[in-house]
């Protein structure tokens, strides 16, 4: 079966420098976006419910976006004054070069990591008197409190915002050459949304580990799985894919 139609399931690139809309021009396939998750921030009064006084953290490990828009967002709310002494460790340039919407990137003390997790630990442990404290969504990644307890720093999580299945109704008699995955969430919501789909013709590709097993562990076969050695990207993987099924 060829490929003509591919639905990612995550939201449009911002930019047109996008991988994905070479792939697009390059192998003539149309290809959608559609956030299959979206995040919720947690209400002030849930967290204040956790009883945790944000006054008693001298360190935040940032590992995402949404991490530093909730912090500050709760921050605001509770009317917490972030102190300029305050240090930040984020996970990758991206999250530090985010964190800059909400301080004076130049007159604070960031520290960041290359891109993974395990990365910024290296850095986290030459500061091991800091009290840290993680802004965390409901779905953390078991490895991250794993690495932090190995470190035996003093640090806390605080869950400040949700991930939501996002409602895809309008998707119902829509169907797509290949669905694009990129963590457990997003077949958890093909499932909810759609506790009937059967796979058929349509192809699925995961990317990571977890997601691989998600699909797997649903009754559904993963035809295309990034990353790999050969193909470190999604949009790699796919390329390959393409080039071979559509020349038969």
């Amino acid at each position: 079966m060829k490929v003509k139609t591919i639905l990612v399931s995550q939201p449009e690139p911002k930019t047109e420098t996008s991988p994905y809309f070479d792939l697009s021009d390059k192998q003539k396939v149309k290809i959608d976006f559609r956030p299959f998750i979206h995040v919720e921030g947690i209400s002030v009064k849930e967290v204040r419910g956790e009883k945790v006084d944000l006054n008693k953290f001298t360190a935040i490990i940032l590992t995402s976006r949404n991490a530093v828009d909730h912090f500050f967002r709760i921050a605001e709310e509770m009317r917490f004054k972030v102190p300029d002494s305050m240090k930040y460790f984020c996970q990758s340039e991206a999250v530090a070069y985010y964190l800059q919407k909400y301080v004076v990137y130049r007159k604070r003390k960031i520290y960041v990591g290359t891109r993974s997790f395990l990365d910024l630990t290296k850095l986290i442990k030459k500061h091991k008197t800091e009290k840290f404290l993680l802004p965390s969504s409901d779905k953390l990644k078991p490895l991250i409190p794993e690495e932090l307890d190995k470190l035996g720093i003093n640090w806390k999580r605080l869950d400040l915002y949700r991930t939501v299945v996002s409602d895809l109704s309008d998707l119902e008699d829509v169907f797509y050459d290949v669905l694009v995955f990129f963590s457990p969430s997003g077949i958890e919501s093909l499932l909810q949304n759609f506790p009937n789909f059967k796979q058929n013709n349509t192809r699925i590709a995961a990317f990571g580990n977890s997601t691989v097993k998600a699909v797997t562990e649903a009754g559904f076969k993963c035809d295309i799985e990034a990353p790999s050695p050969e193909t470190p990207s999604m949009t790699m993987a796919l390329d390959k894919y393409i080039k071979a099924v559509n020349k038969k």
